[in-house]
């Protein structure tokens, strides 16, 4: 019988505890704290997450009843709902920023040669924001429209293993395109976006940076074409042009050339645009590119469904963006685990079997490998037939 540690603690271990502790010192997270330490508030909410708890009293009911196992679950302090409230509310939400920050870092190496479905050299971010609905009674400082509160999470996501590369917290009134004047730029990437972040200036600072950037075209652009490329109308599309911007400010914004692709969706018979300061990728590459934008998308229904960010465990603005933050962290941590493991289970596998057995003294290869203890027959002999056929 396996008489180690808990599946918690093993989970756990994929953090990197020396990092965790200089993000802390950073900004004085433990400072005047004598038994709930920030490294406890973190395996505390990383439970929440994992086990997919509802509140905090819902977290402090469930720790409580197994308190002979809080030791070994890494966790040193008695747990109280107040204790965990106060934390979350008063504790810099950097913290927790910054060691999501560290284990993206960690995962995008491990995923660095992930494939997804383009064989491109260069690094491909999607770039797009998500609203996620708050009770505007409850987080007043929240508002968003006249009666509807919001914060949004602006991801930067690498495309190779669905790692997020950069997150924004912001509440709901900040424009997507405020977030370009965030970015630090890769040269040589793609940033693939949608039409609201269309801002010509914006767009040209990328160029400068020798950044690619492709997006789809407003129906108003305003431009002239100074020649047309040879295309296969077999393959949808329909133009790929040189063009220049000839509005009165769009030009001034960007002086240099665009290439414009036009390409017919048959199976949705819609007709799509797209502008790329690329010029050397052939243009059905570049509609794959934009295509593969819409991994931003389910990335953003995934962690809606299967992480714990639509209902808080506090009201303030540093309880929320401080649950946020863990929640990114632990997605990551799990996707860490996954690939250092060598899993081919789903995260979501991974998320559903470690939530029922973070309290099992077992191996966690062996927890999350062999589903079934013993093979299962669904015909048995010895059942004799219910009616005489």
């Amino acid at each position: 019988m396996y008489s180690g540690r808990l599946v918690f603690s093993q989970v756990m271990d994929f953090m990197p505890i020396n990092d965790f502790h200089r993000c802390v010192d950073r900004y004085h997270g433990n400072y005047k704290v004598q038994n709930f330490s920030c490294l406890d508030q973190f395996r505390c909410m990383a439970f929440a997450q994992l086990t997919f708890r509802e509140s905090l009293r819902d977290i402090e009911v469930c720790l409580r009843s197994i308190r002979s196992k809080l030791y070994h679950m890494g966790i040193r302090s008695t747990i109280a709902r107040n204790t965990l409230a106060n934390a979350n509310r008063n504790r810099d939400w950097r913290i927790y920023a910054d060691v999501a920050q560290i284990l993206i870092n960690i995962a995008r190496r491990l995923y660095q040669n992930e494939k997804f479905g383009i064989e491109l050299k260069e690094t491909v971010y999607a770039l797009d924001s998500t609203t996620i609905d708050l009770c505007l009674s409850l987080f007043p400082w929240a508002q968003f429209r006249k009666y509807n509160g919001a914060v949004k999470m602006h991801t930067l996501l690498d495309l190779r293993g669905n790692i997020p590369s950069m997150i924004w917290i912001t509440d709901g009134k900040v424009h997507d395109l405020n977030i370009l004047d965030e970015l630090i730029p890769e040269p040589g990437a793609f940033y693939i976006m949608d039409r609201a972040y269309i801002d010509f200036l914006r767009l040209h600072n990328l160029h400068l940076c020798s950044a690619f950037f492709v997006t789809r075209a407003k129906k108003n652009l305003q431009y002239r074409r100074i020649y047309s490329q040879p295309i296969d109308k077999a393959t949808g599309l329909r133009c790929d042009q040189i063009i220049r911007l000839t509005g009165p400010k769009s030009s001034q914004y960007y002086p240099e050339k665009l290439r414009r692709i036009s390409f017919f969706d048959i199976d949705t018979s819609i007709r799509y645009t797209f502008l790329t300061n690329n010029f050397s990728l052939p243009a059905l590459i570049i509609t794959i590119l934009y295509k593969n934008r819409w991994q931003i998308e389910l990335f953003f229904k995934w962690i809606k469904q299967h992480l714990r960010i639509k209902k808080f465990y506090g009201y303030s603005m540093n309880a929320v963006k401080t649950q946020l933050c863990i929640a990114i962290s632990v997605y990551v941590l799990v996707s860490i685990l996954k690939k250092r493991l060598k899993l081919e289970a789903s995260l979501y596998t991974i998320l559903q079997i470690l939530s029922v057995n973070l309290f099992e003294k077992a191996p966690l290869l062996q927890v999350l490998t062999e589903f079934y203890y013993r093979d299962i027959n669904p015909h048995c002999d010895n059942q004799l037939p219910l009616f005489d056929l």
